[in-house]
Formats: structure tokens, sequence, C-alpha cells
């Protein structure tokens, strides 16, 4: 069974395709002729979520899923939030974004954050959304050399270690993202049934 998953990110494919059942192919953007970046202009992660599951869906004429993965750190009112990618300016790079963070954080106690990710499923102009939260804390400085994006100054709730210090397998049995893939694989199936 195939399913388009509407992202160029090879780390984040990688996790999907880890955490999905071994029946469902994720097929990448290039594979259903889609080389053009995606927009992200929403004002919400589920905003950006539905904006691309309904823009390579349509494009493509099959069934696709999105998602949009923010970093909410409580004392910045959830900030970074829906920018996380472009926290540091549009063509920031990951470095440059943890780098404004610890800056922002720098004489700051309460380091409370969470991970959201929103996945859509979209089909036939009718979609359904799907969140999972990681609660943790942001380290006062970066650790540990896996992962991507905030994960080396972010550490879970529960445990010592920054998710990139984690191996790839810790990570996904605590990730945001495979807490959203979840549920959105307990509907998937009942989907398919109709």
């Amino acid at each position: 069974m195939k399913l388009l998953l509407a992202s160029n990110n090879a780390n984040k494919r990688k996790e999907f395709q880890a955490i999905l059942p071994d029946n469902i192919v994720l097929l990448s953007l290039q594979d259903v002729g889609i080389f053009e970046e995606i927009p992200e202009n929403e004002s919400t992660i589920e905003g950006n979520s539905l904006a691309k599951a309904r823009y390579a869906s349509e494009k493509a004429g099959v069934a696709c899923i999105a998602e949009d993965t923010g970093l909410e750190v409580l004392y910045l009112n959830n900030e970074p939030g829906v920018r996380s990618a472009r926290y540091a300016g549009e063509n920031a790079n990951s470095q440059e974004n943890i780098d404004l963070l610890l800056s922002n954080l720098k004489t700051i106690k309460e380091r409370k954050a969470r991970f959201k990710t929103v996945i859509t499923f979209y089909d036939n102009g009718k979609y359904e959304q799907f969140e999972g939260l990681t609660n943790g804390s942001i380290d006062i400085m970066e650790r540990g050399g896996n992962g991507f994006g905030y994960d080396s100054v972010f550490i879970p709730e529960g445990h010592e270690q920054t998710f990139a210090e984690m191996s790839f397998e810790e990570k996904n049995e605590l990730s945001h993202r495979k807490k959203a893939i979840v549920s959105f694989m307990s509907f998937y199936r009942k989907y398919l049934d109709f």
C-alpha cells in the first residue's frame, strides 16, 4: 500500500517509515513529480500541516499525509512554535535557530518546553488531523550528535539525555511524531475498511 508523505526531509521520512507498518510504503514528493518546496505560510502548526497535505494530494491525485512540528517553550510564550524552522530568520539553519533559542533563554531558569506534531491525512477533499506531544525542557547547551533540528537541546521529561544523545530507536519511543503517527494509524486502519 502506498501513501504520499508531503515532505522533502529525509530524516522525517526515515522516522515515519520506521514507525509505520511494513505494508505501507511512503512515497516522496519526488516520486510523484513534485520538486518545488511547499510553502509554510500559515499561522499555526495545524494550518501548515493541512496546507501541505492538501497541496501535495491535489497536485499528485493521491492520498497524502503531511506533518508540521514545532518546539514550544513556555517562557517564550510557546515560541518558536510554528516558526521553529525559521526562528532565526527565513533562511536560517538549525544551528542558527538553536543559537538564538539558547541566547533567549541564557539567564532563564524556567526552561519547560514541548515538541508538538500535527499530522494531516488528506484524501479526496476530506481531512483528519492527529496530534502528538512530548514534554521536556531545554538544556543550557547542546549535547549529542544524533537527530536533527532542536534535538541537541531538548531533554524529554523523565530523562537526562537530550534527543540527540539517544539512539534513533530510543528517541522514537518518546517521539511526538510517533504519538501522532500511532493516532493516525488507528484512524487509517478503519479508513481502509470503508
